[in-house]
C-alpha cells in the first residue's frame, strides 16, 4: 500500500508577483498537476484579464477563485508547515535545503493532517532573508548554467514532483502542527522575555532569534507544545513583574 501527498492540503503562495501573466501560467501549471489552492500576496500591477489569458480555459476558475492576501503574514497565518523556494544559498539561509524529490518525500506524511504552503517570491529578486525566516524548510531546484527559473516554470516543476510522489505505507504519523499565527505569537513572546533578561541584544533581536527558530523548525512544534511554551512565557512575565514590583518597594523603603 502506498501513500501520496494530500494535494488538497497544499497551497501555492505567490508573494508579490510582478507580472500578471506569470500568475496565470502558474495557475495552469497547478491545474495540470491537480492542485486547487492558489494564494496571491499583494501583486504588482495586477490585471486579472492578462492572467486569464495565460491560464487558458482549463485553469480560468483557479485564477478567478484565487485567494488574495494583503501581506505575507496574513497569507501564511493558517498554515502549519511553510516551504520557501530560493535559488540562493549561504548567509542567513541556514534552514534545511531540499530538492523537489526530497521535499516530496518529506511532505507526504506531513500533508495528511497539516496545511502546507509552498512559497514563491517575486520574479526579479525572490524571497528575502526575513521572508525565509518564517519557513520550516527551503527548496531549491537544481540547475546547471543558470540558477533562476521563470516563476511558472518553477511552480510546474515543484507541483509535478509533489503530485507524482508516493511512499510505502505505513508512513510515520505526523500530528497537527502549530500554525504560522501560533508560532509568530510564540516567537514574539520569547523574543520579549529573552531581551528582558539580556539573553539577546535589543538592537537586532531577529538575528539572535534565528538560531532558536532553526532549532524549533527541525522538530517542528505541535500546537500543544506551543501552548506549553506560551504558558512558560506568561509565568516568566508574571515573575519578572513581581520582581520589579518588589525592587520598587525596596527602593521606596
Amino acid at each position: 500500500m502506498t501513500q501520496g501527498i494530500n494535494l488538497d492540503n497544499v497551497a501555492v503562495v505567490l508573494n508579490r508577483p510582478r507580472i500578471s501573466e506569470n500568475v496565470g501560467s502558474a495557475a495552469r501549471a497547478m491545474k495540470n498537476m491537480g492542485f486547487s489552492r492558489l494564494i496571491v500576496v499583494d501583486p504588482e500591477n495586477w490585471d486579472p484579464n492578462r492572467a486569464a489569458m495565460t491560464a487558458t480555459k482549463g485553469a480560468l476558475g483557479l485564477v478567478r477563485n484565487l485567494e488574495p492576501a494583503p501581506d505575507l503574514a496574513t497569507a501564511l497565518a493558517p498554515f502549519t508547515y511553510v516551504v520557501g523556494t530560493t535559488a540562493r544559498r549561504g548567509g542567513h539561509r541556514k534552514n534545511p535545503f531540499m530538492d523537489p524529490a526530497r521535499l516530496a518525500e518529506h511532505l507526504a506524511p506531513i500533508s495528511q493532517r497539516n496545511d502546507v504552503a509552498i512559497l514563491f517570491g517575486p520574479e526579479d529578486r525572490g524571497l528575502t532573508n526575513d521572508e525565509l525566516r518564517v519557513c520550516h524548510a527551503l527548496l531549491t531546484i537544481p540547475t546547471r548554467d543558470m540558477s533562476s527559473l521563470n516563476l511558472a516554470q518553477a511552480v510546474l516543476l515543484v507541483c509535478w514532483e509533489l503530485s507524482r510522489t508516493t511512499l510505502q505505507m505505513p508512513a510515520p504519523f505526523v500530528p497537527r502542527l502549530a500554525c504560522r499565527h501560533e508560532l509568530d505569537r510564540m516567537y514574539a513572546n520569547l523574543a520579549g522575555i529573552l531581551t528582558e533578561i539580556g539573553y539577546i541584544q535589543k538592537d537586532n533581536p531577529d538575528h539572535w532569534m534565528d538560531n532558536i527558530r532553526r532549532f524549533f523548525n527541525r522538530l517542528p512544534l505541535t500546537a500543544r507544545e506551543v501552548k506549553v511554551i506560551l504558558g512558560f512565557c506568561r509565568q516568566m512575565n508574571w515573575y519578572m513583574g513581581k520582581e520589579k514590583e518588589a525592587a520598587g518597594e525596596g527602593q521606596k523603603e
